[in-house]
C-alpha cells in the first residue's frame, strides 16, 4: 500500500490510520500510500473537526457542523472567512437572521399551520430560530421526503419558502424516529466522504469503508493509483473501476468505449467455442489454461493463436505481439481499414480471453476450498499446508486482470524499443501463468504428490514475481513520460 505520493492543492486534517501500514522501506513504482477508514473512524473526525471549530469560534456544535459542511469540512478556510465577515458567513451556510431562544416543540393556542391548515387544540408545533412555525405532523412529513425520497440531509432547509435556515442535528432529533434519524446521520457521513477529493467510498457491494488516497486528478495520466480495502476489494482510486493496472483511467475510458462501439464485431470473438485446427471438430473451453487439446485428434494447440503448443515453451513463442505485416504499404482505404480491424481483433481478442479466463478461474477457486479439504483429507497434510491452492488461485485471479489490461494497454502503444521491452514481459508473464493455470487444474489425486506441490508453489512465486517486474517497468515509463502512443490514444480514433 505504498508507493507514489502527491500532494493537495488544500490543507487536510491528519486522518488516523485503520490498518497498519506495510513496513517496507522501499516502495514499489506502481504501488500508491492510502489509507482504509472504517465508520467509527469516519464519525471521529467529524466530531473532531466539530469540537475544532466548536472551540475556537465559541459556536454550538449544531452550527459548528453546519459551518463546516458548508465549508466542505475545510477548517481553515472556514475559521478564515468567518474572522473577516461573520455575518455574512452564517447567512450564507444558512444561520442567518434568527429568533433568540433554541428550537421547542410548542403548543399555542389558536395557532394555524399554513401547511395543513389545521388548528385544532392542543396541535403540536414546531419552529427552527428563524421563527417559521409548522405543525410537527406537516414537518415530520416534509423530513421524510426529504430524507427518504430525495436522500438529502446537509441541506435540509426550512418549509418556508425563501428561508433558508438549515435543519440542525438537535431539531432533528426532537422530530423524528431513531430510524428515519439514522438515515439522516447516515446521509450526512457520506456527505462528508463525497466533500473531500482525498476520500472515497470502497465501490464493493454492502461495504461501509472508504479509503483515503492522496493522488491529484491531473497525476492520473502517470500513475494508476489501486488502492485495496479492507474488504479485499481492488479499485482504481481515480475512476472506482476494477483495478487496472497497468492502463491509466483515460486509456481504459477510451478502450471500453471502442470495445463497446465495436460490440458486434466482438460478439462473435468472445464465444466460448473454436474449431480444432487439426480436423476441426468444435472445442469448448471449459477452464482458464489456453493449453488446449482436441478429443478427438489429440491435437494440441493453444487457444488464443491456434498454434502449435509445442512452440509455446520456447523461443518460439509469439503469442502475444500483433505482427504488423503490410499494413504500412496498404494501397487503398479498404486495405488499411482491415488491417486496421485485424489489429484491433488481435488485442480484444486477447483481452476478452484473459477476462474469461478469469471468470473460469474464479469459478474454479470457489471449488479450491473444496479440493483443499479433499486433498488434506487424501494426503494428511495439515490446512496450513494446502493453503498453497489458494495462493496459487489468487495469483491466477489477480495475474489474469493484470494480463487482461495489458492488452488494452499495447494496443494504444507506438511501436518502439520500449514497446519490444513491454511485450517480452508480457509473454513471460503470459506463460507463466499458462504454465500455473495447466498444473492448478490437476486432479487432487496428483496434487498430493509433493513435487507437485513443490511446483506449484515455486510457479505461484514465478508468477507473481513476473507481474511486478511488468507493473514496475510499465509504471517507472509512465511516470516519466516516456511512453509513446498511437494516434488513437491521441483522440483520433
Amino acid at each position: 500500500m505504498f508507493g507514489i505520493d502527491f500532494g493537495f492543492d488544500e490543507p487536510e486534517p491528519d486522518l488516523e490510520i485503520s490498518q497498519k501500514e506495510s513496513p517496507r522501506e522501499k516502495r514499489r513504482p506502481f504501488e500508491v500510500t492510502y489509507k482504509v477508514y472504517h465508520p467509527d473512524d469516519i464519525q471521529k473526525q467529524q466530531d473532531e473537526l466539530i469540537d475544532e471549530v466548536n472551540m475556537i469560534l465559541d459556536l454550538k456544535k449544531e452550527d459548528a457542523a453546519i459551518l463546516l459542511r458548508h465549508f466542505r469540512w475545510n477548517k481553515e478556510r472556514l475559521i478564515e472567512d468567518y474572522m473577516d465577515r461573520p455575518k455574512k458567513v452564517l447567512e450564507e451556510a444558512g444561520l442567518g437572521p434568527r429568533t433568540e431562544g433554541p428550537p421547542t416543540l410548542q403548543v399555542i393556542p389558536g395557532f394555524v399551520c399554513d401547511i395543513c391548515c389545521e388548528d385544532e387544540t392542543g396541535l403540536l408545533t414546531f419552529a427552527m430560530k428563524c421563527g417559521h412555525r409548522y405543525c410537527v405532523d406537516c414537518y415530520r412529513h416534509y423530513l421524510s421526503q426529504k430524507i427518504k425520497e430525495e436522500g438529502e440531509a446537509a441541506h435540509i432547509q426550512c418549509p418556508q419558502d425563501g428561508c433558508k435556515r438549515i435543519m440542525d442535528s438537535k431539531s432533528m432529533d426532537l422530530l423524528v424516529a431513531s430510524d428515519l434519524n439514522n438515515r439522516y446521520h447516515e446521509l450526512l457521513t457520506r456527505t462528508y466522504v463525497e466533500d473531500k477529493n482525498a476520500l472515497k467510498w470502497c465501490p464493493a457491494p454492502d461495504c461501509v469503508n472508504a479509503v483515503e488516497c492522496k493522488i491529484q486528478k491531473r497525476d492520473l495520466d502517470k500513475v494508476v493509483p489501486t488502492v485495496a480495502c479492507d474488504c479485499g476489494y481492488r479499485f482504481c482510486f481515480g475512476c472506482i473501476l476494477t483495478d487496472h493496472q497497468p492502463a491509466p483511467c483515460d486509456l481504459v475510458k477510451r478502450w471500453l468505449k471502442k470495445c463497446a462501439d465495436d460490440s458486434e464485431t466482438a460478439n462473435w470473438i468472445s464465444a466460448n467455442t473454436k474449431e480444432c485446427p487439426k480436423c476441426n471438430s468444435t472445442i469448448e473451453k471449459n477452464g482458464g489454461c489456453n493449453h488446449m487439446t482436441c478429443r478427438k485428434c489429440k491435437h494440441e494447440f493453444c487457444w488464443m493463436c491456434m498454434g502449435l503448443w509445442s512452440e509455446h515453451g520456447t523461443s518460439w513463442y509469439n503469442c502475444n505481439r500483433f505482427e504488423e505485416g503490410s499494413g504500412s504499404d496498404a494501397r487503398d482505404a479498404m486495405a488499411k481499414s482491415r488491417v486496421s480491424l485485424e489489429r484491433y481483433l488481435h488485442y480484444y481478442n486477447r483481452y476478452a480471453n484473459h477476462e474469461q479466463s478469469a471468470k473460469l478461474d474464479k469459478d474454479i477457486a470457489t471449488k479450491t476450498e473444496k479440493k483443499m479439504v479433499q486433498l488434506q483429507s487424501a494426503s494428511g497434510l495439515s490446512w496450513i499446508e494446502v493453503q498453497y491452492l489458494n495462493l496459487a488461485s489468487q495469483a491466477l485471479q489477480t495475474c489474469r486482470q493484470t494480463l487482461k489490461w495489458t492488452y488494452a494497454f499495447a494496443f494504444y502503444l507506438a511501436r518502439n524499443n520500449l514497446t519490444e521491452m513491454f511485450e517480452d514481459n508480457q509473454k513471460d508473464l503470459e506463460m507463466a501463468v499458462e504454465n500455473l493455470s495447466e498444473m492448478f487444474e490437476k486432479p487432487v489425486g496428483e496434487l498430493a504428490d509433493v513435487n507437485l506441490r513443490v511446483d506449484i508453489m515455486d510457479k505461484t512465486s514465478y508468477c507473481n514475481k513476473r507481474r511486478v517486474i511488468l507493473l514496475a517497468d510499465t509504471a517507472d515509463n509512465l511516470a516519466n513520460g516516456v511512453w509513446t502512443f498511437n494516434g488513437d490514444y491521441n483522440g483520433t480514433d
